[in-house]
């Protein structure tokens, strides 16, 4: 979050009584090429939501181990799994994603990053029916939950999580929050309008629309009982995690890794991660390995 606009949106937020109704987006599965084309390109790692994906590729670190068998749901053009992947070459990913255009980007990518621990499997989220209970060591899941129509399917797949994943398995969710004002979200939406197409601007803003209460993510986390904990960005619930405890001890030579990427990201993207770093860590989601 962007330190120019934050002081504005909180102090909207906190002023404003009601919440902007929710607006599922008018896809279920994203396979219109040009919005693939601008989610993907504005989603690798030198675009405009590199910051948004160095912070939840630390976090994700936190609760993943070698060995483990991560299933990343809605994995969409692989960006954020393929980074991860990278740093975790001795972890088995499985990618899943019900649209065969983002399918086909994200073997394309996973191929030109020669990543050998990736597979990626075309799959409905909320049944996942060809895992078997217990049958996964972590789960992760970012900036694709807003995707789902309906609360139902949100409860559905927190209940198939809960299924398919260890009594002491990892998980990592991140997605928007609901904001209330729909101001907000424009200001949100447009403020790197610049930088990036504008289909993945308009995008951006459908998914804004499109997200989840706190009230729907605590109701959904009802299948995962005590397995994990609700956070928020401090104030404003711009973004929400449910992340279990960590199951990883500091790893020196992963944390050197990852501030190495953050050393490569143009200065406009280091500050932008450090204010979402703070943000979330104010609200109460730390990392062992977050950089910086």
């Amino acid at each position: 979050m962007p330190e120019i606009n934050i002081f504005r949106i909180v102090a909207r937020e906190l002023t404003t009584r009601k919440y902007s109704p929710r607006i599922p987006e008018p896809n279920l599965v994203m396979e219109d090429a040009d919005q693939v084309r601008a989610y993907t390109e504005a989603g690798r790692e030198i675009g405009v939501m590199a910051p948004v994906y160095l912070h939840h590729c630390s976090q994700v670190c936190d609760v993943i181990r070698p060995g483990d068998t991560v299933v990343d749901l809605a994995c969409g053009p692989a960006t954020q799994l393929a980074q991860i992947a990278r740093l975790n070459p001795e972890t088995h990913f499985i990618g899943v994603d019900l649209s065969d255009e983002m399918l086909h980007k994200a073997e394309v990518y996973v191929r030109s990053q020669s990543l050998a621990n990736v597979e990626l499997r075309k799959g409905d989220i909320s049944r996942l029916a060809f895992f078997e209970d217990g049958s996964v060591d972590a789960v992760m899941s970012t900036l694709a939950l807003h995707h789902l129509p309906e609360q139902a399917m949100l409860d559905r797949t927190f209940r198939e999580i809960g299924r398919i994943l260890k009594r002491d398995g990892g998980l990592f969710l991140a997605d928007f929050g609901r904001l209330k004002s729909e101001r907000s979200m424009r200001e949100m939406a447009f403020q790197y309008a610049e930088r990036q197409p504008d289909i993945f601007t308009l995008d951006y803003l459908n998914s804004l629309k499109a997200a989840f209460s706190l009230d729907d993510f605590r109701r959904a986390m009802a299948a995962l009982q005590t397995r994990a904990s609700l956070y928020t960005t401090f104030l404003v619930p711009y973004m929400v995690a449910v992340k279990s405890p960590p199951r990883r001890v500091l790893d020196s030579a992963l944390h050197a890794s990852l501030k190495a990427v953050l050393a490569a990201l143009p200065a406009y993207h280091r500050r932008d991660f450090m204010s979402i770093r703070r943000f979330s860590r104010i609200g109460g989601l730390h990392s062992l390995h977050a950089p910086g």
